[in-house]
């Protein structure tokens, strides 16, 4: 691959790079030279990581080859020693006009990540690049100690001075043979990681904890976790020298944690009293050697081995030190909220327990023998993290070296003036309880009361970036793929940033779908505000969605709540009212767990269903600033959709919350010059955006991947919760106040989606159990038995999502009440007249076996472009609930049906004259009964209420004028004709409570208008047959269909059961004609495809009720009217999936959809619940037409409506 040639430095890249990879590359390279910092954004998946390494490897090999030009300019004297190739074209720009001649000036690349997992993503992706540069990792004796003894130690901390003892004795023989390994050229030229390093240690019985310091002297790049570089006691101990680095942070949305908990600490009851307990022990245990006159007043050797070089005395003042510094933080009474004072009072606390900068060494020097003696020391085993902690906290709050001419008594004011920084805080200790029982410590009379905890903050991590710009680097970049909002994030950390760079994705826009959906399935808005986040109907609503929309996101789908408390909580609430079961049954329940112990089985317990083949998928519940939010990759099938919940801000009563908010403001006010800080309530807006951005950065990782984003909570409309979306989401958000157009448009993206992107193929899992919900106790969310799909696709691709236990619930709209059943033959006609309205140009087929062929040959081109294969298996569980349903009425009755002439009422010339004269009259009562006043302040109200269609508002003045005295009761009601009719029933309701008496409503009052026109012009002429009456023997379709038998079986159902032709076909309709003239088939047809409507009509209200058929038949009125194929379908699918029962209705509503549209419809269909024939219901129905007139050839016009196998 021939090099990028970016900023005039050859950049060999493995393959050719995007734009925005090349203007990654080119930001990075103008920080090197520039010697200045950058703070980049570019999101996952765009090669952030191959780009960083190689535009900072080419600039460092660019820098040498300017000190190989230098060198060669002084020995040649001016002379070109090629002269095609003059010096000057060489360039200087790796330098910046830099003098230096010396190779040991090149600038050390220190990489710091968050986690060594990360650092080890990052070594193999240089493994993969053409430069190969001498690298070292650093890590801990964690990760790198090879030594079974050490290992064997219970923490950290003893580990390290178990280790401190066996060097100091030579008694480690891997640490001997360090300094012969160190020059080991295999060792020295490899690109280690630290599992390299470790198979390399126990290879060749060398430490790689010491080797691989020994081979940060000699190494070009450095990469170590960050809190090695922004801890100041970690960097000394390391001895992490600074000064001309190249400092690169990746993964750096938690710097900014970083740098304030870094120079952070909180001491506890705890700490103390456990590092008194050591003290007095090893008192104790002096005091007895000293009686046996083991221990002189000088070191022996067997002292200075064991490491213990103090004496009795200094002991003594240790433990003294320590009991004072008890003392003197619980001497105060503080309140429930805490006491906090200013950075600076921790130098005054400290001095009450002689704890000062002339003091610090000494006793530091102390505290680091007993706790390294006490490690050591064989036996019983003794607590020493108190008086590690205690050695800390003096490193941390004395962290300023002493220099030359300035010592002493000086030095607490110069501390003073980076304190301003920090705040102290002194509170209660809560976990006095807790610790109590887990050790004998407070068998003292200490824990008779309740101590403080002593807390030093820090506010500002510009603090830890200033001392970073103070130590002399070069350059410090910034990098992560979710930095948004930069203004802010730049601000916080306190340095300048001249090069800034918010990068573009480099996928299509058919690859993410974002939106923001405002209400749940029932329309109760979406909240996790303090207020609702526990709110039974917010919980509900919340689990009603993810039930939703794990039908539709295919494989993973990863559920991110605020915090722990909320998602127990919520958990807890879904389980008792069968959330749960019903989110298990589609996509089984892995939750994060709190602890790291479970955390690995869990995710992989996950990953394992996600790949079985038999299964549709896993559901993944954490946390945002959880594990699996921040480094976890949830690429391809892992993570196809991800859920936030809602905001996930800061606890807002936290004390260190509350602390920083004010520290910000309080800085905000002061105003300093040329320093800009954000606000308290920005920032803490800007630390719940944040957490959104990484957890939403867990899907789409990579070119190719692809994945839906949803935000359910309504505060994610707000404008300023938008702008801080990463910069390449924000123009594929969408907002939707409709849930069902939600569904629509997810399933047509995942419909395309797969269909350019295939997934890969799935294995079969190991032995995974899709019964039980893995938590962090293993414990299942429903008690029900474990279980998995049967249904499975060819090729061992993922399916589509299907449909199971309950669909989507309709939405809460506008009440519109309902009508009675006599309407319904009139929308049945009006469905008819519709459907082929649009048509008007078009060729109309003859007759209705002629529109039957021509059917079957527009569907019969679909079937051509889906193939052969597909087109064989295109049998859904749609179309088997309908066969059940069909076959069930069979078997359950004979449908009779009596064709009857429809009675036509005359409307009144004088009805409209009436209600005007009515009108008028009330209006003069009311006037008579009101003061001019109060008539006045009615008629605005209704004014306003003819504009804003708000009834609540013309209630409430209604209610308060009318009221009062019961001889106005009449008046109320009497508002009852100007009132709109979607508003007529909850007038009705509301008079009936406040005056005991209703308006008389009826039913169809609730009908506009134009509805009864409708229903009155779809009306048959005298004579005509228009009116069909249906009697059936047989029980409801819908009581009859037993959904879990058909649901989601998929081809293993069909091969078991296969219903014949002849089960589809009604027998023995019965057909009485009233009109003696009527002749041929024609008025026959007629009859009953308005009969066939009108049983649809009388479905879909005894199934999903009057007031929501009513909303159907608003939503069909429109459709007529402007052809909007989009608003019916949203209301469609949320009206008629609600229960399992309902979906063969969603199927049979193809028939109303115009021919132009029916195509679409067929899509969505496919796309919401999976492979469906699209038309079958309506083909099955029109097959019960042609059979009363031509039997023979109506059985094989409705056979070919089957695939192949069912014609058996």
């Amino acid at each position: 691959m021939p090099p990028v040639t970016l900023k005039g430095i050859n950049v060999d890249f493995p393959f050719t790079p995007y734009e925005c990879q090349k203007d990654y590359m080119s930001k990075v390279i103008e920080c090197l030279q520039n010697k200045v910092n950058g703070v980049l954004e570019s999101p996952t998946g765009t090669g952030k990581t191959l780009c960083l390494l190689c535009a900072t490897l080419a600039w460092k090999d660019y820098f040498k080859d300017t000190i190989s030009a230098r060198k060669i300019a002084e020995k040649m004297g001016g002379a070109e020693l090629f002269p095609n190739t003059p010096l000057a074209s060489w360039g200087t720009a790796a330098t910046d006009g830099d003098t230096t001649t010396y190779y040991t000036d090149i600038p050390k690349i220190i990489y710091a990540s968050r986690t060594h997992s990360q650092l080890t993503q990052v070594i193999n992706e240089l493994k993969n690049t053409s430069y190969r540069p001498k690298v070292c990792v650093l890590g801990s004796r964690e990760q790198l100690c090879i030594n079974p003894e050490v290992m064997r130690q219970e923490s950290n901390h003893l580990k390290v001075h178990m280790c401190r003892q066996k060097i100091s004795t030579r008694s480690c023989a891997f640490y001997n043979n360090v300094e012969e390994k160190s020059m080991d050229k295999d060792l020295v030229n490899s690109i280690l990681d630290v599992e390299d390093l470790v198979k390399a240690g126990n290879k060749q019985r060398v430490c790689p904890y010491y080797l691989s310091r020994s081979l940060k002297q000699q190494a070009e790049i450095i990469f170590m976790p960050y809190n090695y570089l922004l801890d100041p006691k970690s960097r000394r101990a390391h001895n992490i020298e600074l000064k001309g680095a190249v400092v690169i942070f990746d993964e750096a949305h938690n710097v900014e944690k970083m740098c304030e908990e870094s120079t952070s600490f909180d001491l506890t009851p705890y700490d103390l009293a456990s590092a008194i307990d050591a003290v007095d022990k090893l008192l104790a245990e002096q005091a007895k050697e000293a009686g046996r006159g083991d221990v002189s007043e000088d070191f022996n050797m067997e002292s200075i081995n064991g490491g213990l070089k103090l004496d009795i005395t200094t002991i003594a003042k240790i433990k003294q030190i320590l009991l004072d510094l008890e003392a003197a933080i619980d001497s105060y009474d503080v309140p429930d909220k805490g006491i906090t004072k200013p950075g600076s009072f921790i130098y005054e606390l400290f001095q009450t327990a002689h704890l000062t900068f002339d003091t610090r060494t000494p006793i530091f020097e102390a505290l680091e023998q007993i706790t390294g003696y006490l490690a050591g020391k064989p036996g019983i085993f003794m607590n020493t993290t108190g008086l590690q902690k205690l050695a800390d906290i003096i490193q941390l709050v004395f962290c300023v070296d002493t220099q030359e001419g300035n010592k002493g008594a000086n030095m607490p004011l110069n501390m003073q003036s980076s304190t301003t920084k920090f705040k102290v805080h002194i509170h209660k200790d809560t976990s006095h309880h807790q610790k109590k029982q887990n050790t004998d410590v407070w068998s003292s009379s200490s824990s008779k009361k309740q101590g403080n905890v002593l807390s030093y903050w820090c506010f500002s991590p510009g603090f830890s970036m200033q001392e970073l710009v103070r130590q002399g680097v070069r350059s410090i970049i910034l990098t992560s793929g979710t930095l948004s909002p930069l203004s802010s994030f730049t601000s916080e950390m306190q340095i300048p940033f001249p090069v800034c760079l918010e990068n573009p994705h480099v996928i299509q826009h058919d690859q993410i779908f974002v939106s923001i959906i405002d209400r749940g399935p029932d329309g109760v808005q979406l909240s996790s505000a303090f207020d609702r986040r526990f709110v039974p109907e917010n919980m509900a609503s919340l689990g009603n969605t993810v039930v939703n929309l794990g039908r539709v996101v295919p494989h993973g789908l990863l559920v991110f709540f605020p915090s722990y408390p909320v998602m127990d909580k919520t958990l807890e609430f879904w389980r008792a009212n069968g959330h749960a079961d019903r989110i298990e049954n589609i996509k089984p329940m892995f939750v994060e767990p709190r602890g790291k112990g479970t955390f690995t089985e869990i995710i992989d317990g996950y990953y394992d269903k996600v790949n079985d083949s038999k299964s549709k998928g896993g559901s993944f519940f954490a946390v945002c600033r959880g594990k699996a939010s921040e480094g976890l990759d949830f690429a391809d099938t892992y993570g196809r959709g991800v859920i936030i919940t809602g905001l996930p801000f800061p606890p807002r009563m936290d004390p260190r919350v509350i602390l920083k908010m004010q520290y910000l403001d309080e800085m905000c006010r002061k105003k300093t010059p040329g320093v800009q800080y954000l606000s308290g309530q920005n920032w803490y807006r800007q630390q719940a955006s944040r957490a959104v951005n990484q957890a939403i950065g867990r899907v789409i990782r990579h070119r190719d991947d692809y994945g839906a984003i949803f935000l359910c909570d309504h505060r994610f409309k707000s404008t300023d919760a938008r702008a801080q979306l990463p910069s390449w989401i924000r123009p594929y958000v969408r907002t939707y106040d409709n849930f069902g157009n939600v569904v629509r448009d997810v399933a047509q993206f995942f419909r395309v989606a797969q269909k350019h992107r295939p997934p890969p193929e799935k294995k079969p899992a190991k032995g995974s159990c899709g019964g039980a919900v893995h938590s962090a106790d293993a414990q299942c969310v429903s008690a029900g038995p474990c279980h998995s799909s049967e249904s499975s696709t060819k090729g061992g691709f993922a399916q589509k999502a299907k449909v199971l236990d309950s669909h989507v619930p309709s939405l809460k709209r506008r009440r519109l009440n309902e009508h009675g059943g006599s309407e319904g033959n009139g929308m049945a006609r009006l469905c008819i007249e519709y459907e082929t309205e649009m048509e008007a140009s078009r060729r109309r087929p003859a007759g209705l076996l002629d529109a039957l062929e021509h059917s079957d040959s527009r569907y019969g081109d679909e079937d051509e472009a889906l193939g052969g294969e597909e087109r064989a298996n295109r049998i859904s569980t749609l179309s088997l609930q309908y066969d059940k349903r069909v076959d069930d009425e069979l078997r359950g009755g004979k449908r009779k049906i009596k064709v009857v002439q429809e009675r036509k009422i005359p409307l009144s010339p004088n009805v409209s004259e009436g209600k005007a004269g009515k009108a008028k009259s009330f209006l003069a009562e009311m006037k008579r009964s009101l003061s001019q006043v109060n008539f006045q302040r009615i008629m605005a109200a209704l004014q306003t209420y003819k504009q804003m269609d708000d009834l609540d508002k013309l209630l409430a003045e209604a209610a308060d004028l009318f009221t009062g005295d019961t001889n106005t009761y009449n008046l109320l009601r009497g508002f009852y004709q100007f009132i709109r009719p979607h508003h007529k029933k909850r007038f009705d309701e509301k008079c009936v409570e406040l005056t005991g008496q209703g308006c008389g409503y009826k039913p169809d009052h609730s009908l506009s208008k134009e509805e009864k026109e409708t229903l009155m012009q779809n009306g048959a002429k005298p004579g005509k047959l228009t009116s069909v009456a249906v009697a059936s023997d047989s029980s409801s379709s819908c009581s009859q269909l037993n959904a879990s038998l058909l649901l989601n079986k998929g081809g293993h159902h069909l091969g078991i059961h296969r219903l014949t032709t002849e089960e589809h076909l009604p027998k023995n309709k019965v057909l009485t004609v009233d009109d003696p003239k009527c002749e041929g088939q024609a008025p026959v047809q007629s009859a009953q495809k308005s009969q066939i409507y009108a049983s649809f009509i009388a479905d879909v209200k005894k199934s999903i009720g009057l007031e929501k058929s009513n909303q159907l038949f608003s939503a069909i009125q429109s459709y007529k009217k402007t052809d909007n194929y989009d608003s019916l379908v949203g209301t469609v699918v949320s009206l008629l999936t609600e229960k399992n029962e309902d979906f063969n209705l969603l199927s049979t509503f193809a028939l109303f959809i115009r021919p132009h549209h029916k195509k679409q419809y067929k899509e969505m269909l496919d796309a919401l619940i999976g492979d469906s024939t699209g038309s079958s219901a309506s083909s099955e129905i029109s097959g019960q037409l042609i059979k009363v007139s031509t039997p023979g050839k109506a059985q094989r016009k409705i056979s070919s409506f089957f695939p192949s196998s069912q014609r058996k």
